[in-house]
């Protein structure tokens, strides 16, 4: 929890030492309290004459009794501001902490190559996000208002009463030892389920998540049950150690009652024999009970603390994991500026590139060797597994290269800075990804200050015009998280109109039409030869239908390349490409292409 002070600004410190002061000014003024107790009791204590033993009745007058009553109440209402201020400070700090964290981790996320977002599953950053800094606030609010305050409230309690009398010190010497040897058993047994609560709501969110969105496929499968059994596992593993920890936490106030209770008894029941003795005052007992209560509150409040304090540094440590993960993918230093001179626009080359995922022992992509030039249209096809998505996650560096380069316009990708790659770059998914907002908003993505009119004609040129205009509201019309009120093909088609706005030097289609009716395709292919003539288009195919004008075919099989040529001469001269091209069409139909 700690290492997270590093991440306070100056005014979070600035009020950080405000606050433990107001705490400290907190626990003093309280601690004056017993004092003036006793005096008021005192100023009712009978004086006896110690020749005569006459009694005689103590008569305090008004002033005196509202003069300690007086002081009594200013404490009081003292103590009271300063509990409220430094409340006020600490809960702004701990949602600063909070608000910084969530920032800092959406950032990081966001700068995660493919190989980190792997390594952490989406349910777990979701809670690292959520769940784990909801954890580090309140833990950070406890830590700045009862650490300064529980040692502050004991010590000095305990430096009031050392040296009053002997036997009561002892007593609430040996009840301070009862409390510690109770708080070390408690945190013994609680500590090791705290690091796992937080894994085990990392499941939960999983098996919620993973039903949520495949809830089509459950239900047409009849796997409701299943399902249901997934969920209530993970539920009552989260229940039984929630249920554990909470069993364990709610005998601590018990507990210390009981500490307390029996201290004030023993303390009580030694003093009424020395009362007898003559050997003490009532007002000394009374004031040493007091603070004798104080100091095993104090220790109550660290107990407390000691027990939420692991579950708080389970979070934080959850979280700067993620913040302290180094991406894989550096960047590089090159500028648009720094490439104006280069008369290269849109040309691609892949020199023996070899690649293998992360652990991975074999590789995925063998030995590629091949040249696009700008302006040309280059389709990848090749069996499922065959590595043709792979190869084209290199280009915007999701992945970088095991070996070899990828160049782009004669410039390693590596040494682009991520921006000014991703400019040369029109990317779209096989999966259309649209996002909570207009059609509008979702158009502009690509280049948020285009103007209506580009934005209508990047969707007419993406075959979306048609079903824009039928939709309530049109640009306006709202897009659920994820594009769910709109089809498949839509989403595909907005996500094209999306790439067509940037106007990139070379457009990567990553199957990105295999939603499409054959129709659309062809009208869609059609607008976009005219629209993107002058740029590098990279196809990513499963339907040789959709592919056979390309300029070049490269064939994958087994990450290799085993055939690349145009059509006609990949059906002479490259066996893999026939299996699929006669899989797919007639013989008539390959040949009056």
């Amino acid at each position: 929890m700690f290492k997270l002070f590093k991440y306070f600004k100056w005014y979070d410190w600035l009020m950080t030492v405000i606050t433990v002061a107001l705490v400290v000014g907190q626990a003093w003024t309280a601690l004056q309290l017993p004092q003036y107790m006793a005096n008021i009791i005192g100023l009712f204590q009978a004086s006896t004459d110690p020749i005569t033993g006459i009694v005689t009745p103590a008569n305090p007058t008004a002033a005196a009794l509202w003069s300690q009553a007086g002081l009594m109440l200013m404490y009081v209402g003292i103590s009271t501001v300063l509990a409220i201020v430094s409340m006020y400070l600490a809960a702004r700090i701990s949602a600063n902490l909070s608000k910084n964290l969530r920032r800092m981790q959406f950032e990081k996320v966001a700068s995660f190559s493919m190989e980190e977002m792997n390594s952490f599953s989406t349910p777990s950053l979701i809670t690292r996000s959520t769940n784990d800094i909801t954890q580090i606030q309140q833990v950070m609010t406890m830590i700045l208002r009862l650490l300064p305050y529980a040692p502050t409230l004991a010590i000095i309690a305990i430096i009031k009463i050392v040296g009053a009398d002997a036997t009561l010190s002892a007593v609430t010497a040996v009840a301070i030892v009862v409390l510690i040897a109770v708080i070390i058993f408690m945190i013994a047994f609680v500590l090791p389920r705290f690091k796992s609560i937080q894994k085990l709501v990392d499941r939960l969110n999983g098996v919620t998540r993973e039903n949520l969105t495949g809830i089509r496929v459950v239900r047409a499968t009849d796997a409701e049950k299943i399902q249901e059994e997934k969920f209530s596992e993970a539920n009552i593993n989260l229940t039984r150690t929630n249920t554990f920890v909470t069993k364990i936490m709610a005998l601590l106030l018990p507990v210390m009652t009981l500490i307390m209770g029996a201290l004030s008894t023993v303390i009580y029941w030694i003093s009424a024999g020395m009362i007898n003795n003559g050997t003490l005052l009532y007002q000394s007992v009374a004031m040493f009970s007091q603070y004798s209560v104080q100091i095993i509150m104090g220790f109550l409040v660290i107990a407390m603390l000691f027990v939420m304090y692991p579950r708080g540094q389970v979070s934080a440590n959850r979280v700067m994991e993620v913040l302290n993960t180094k991406s894989k993918i550096k960047e590089g230093n090159l500028t648009a500026e720094d490439l104006k001179d280069i008369k290269l626009r849109g040309e691609l080359e892949f020199k023996n590139v070899n690649f293998k995922y992360p652990n991975a022992e074999g590789y995925v992509l063998k030995n590629l060797n091949f040249k696009v030039q700008g302006g040309q249209t280059v389709a990848f096809i090749g069996s499922t597994g065959s590595g043709k998505s792979t190869l084209i996650n290199l280009i915007p560096r999701f992945y970088d290269a095991t070996e070899g380069e990828v160049l782009v316009d004669g410039t390693n990708v590596k040494d682009y800075k991520a921006v000014t790659l991703n400019d040369k770059l029109g990317y779209v998914p096989q999966k259309g990804i649209l996002f909570n907002g207009s059609v509008r908003d979702n158009v502009k993505y690509g280049d948020e200050n285009a103007t209506d009119e580009e934005i209508n004609h990047a969707l007419k040129v993406a075959q979306a015009s048609g079903f824009v205009a039928k939709l309530d509201g049109g640009l306006d019309y709202h897009i659920a998280q994820g594009g769910k009120n709109v089809s498949g093909g839509q989403r595909q088609r907005l996500s094209i109109a999306r790439a067509i706005i940037r106007k990139p030097e070379i457009y990567i289609f990553d199957d990105s039409f295999s939603a499409l009716d054959y129709k659309t395709d062809r009208n869609l292919r059609t607008a976009l030869k005219k629209e993107t003539n002058k740029a590098t288009n990279l196809i990513v195919a499963q339907r040789v239908g959709s592919i056979m004008d390309a300029d070049q075919i490269v064939v994958l099989d087994k990450g290799e390349i085993v055939g690349m040529g145009t059509h006609r001469e990949l059906l002479k001269n490259c066996k893999i490409y026939k299996e699929i091209a006669y899989s797919q069409l007639s013989k008539e139909e390959l040949e009056n292409e």
